[in-house]
């Protein structure tokens, strides 16, 4: 698969060595939040989760999933990075980034709520 268009620059790489796909897309979303739309990522990942993780995490942020870099030593995914794509949380990039909803107010129980019956 080409992940590269002529005259392209040169991909950003990621080399994710032996962390767990978590800790990657912990490092993923960083890096790839401070780079211009249209940059192709390689994520060097051993983590036999990554791909599976790494296409839904860019499903879900909508970020363009280029699948596996052929010719590399170590297991290697590309992607693009898309100009429209969603935020996620900072501590867990796996959820998307939403309003804060107003915290449930708690009140008295009504006799026996939640109580079988």
């Amino acid at each position: 698969m080409t992940t590269e268009r002529p005259g392209s620059p040169a991909p950003l790489v990621i080399d994710g060595g032996d962390r767990l796909c978590a800790e990657l897309i912990l490092e993923l979303s960083r890096r790839v939040g401070r780079t211009e739309p249209g940059t192709v990522v390689h994520l060097i990942a051993t983590d036999p989760a990554a791909p599976l993780d790494l296409p839904a995490w860019c499903h879900l942020t909508g970020h363009t999933y280029l699948g596996p870099v052929p010719g590399t030593p170590r297991p290697a995914y590309a992607l693009r990075v898309s100009p429209g794509a969603r935020r996620t949380r900072g501590d867990a990039p796996w959820h998307p980034l939403t309003p804060s909803a107003p915290p449930a107010e708690d009140g008295p129980r009504p006799p026996n709520a939640g109580d079988p019956a």
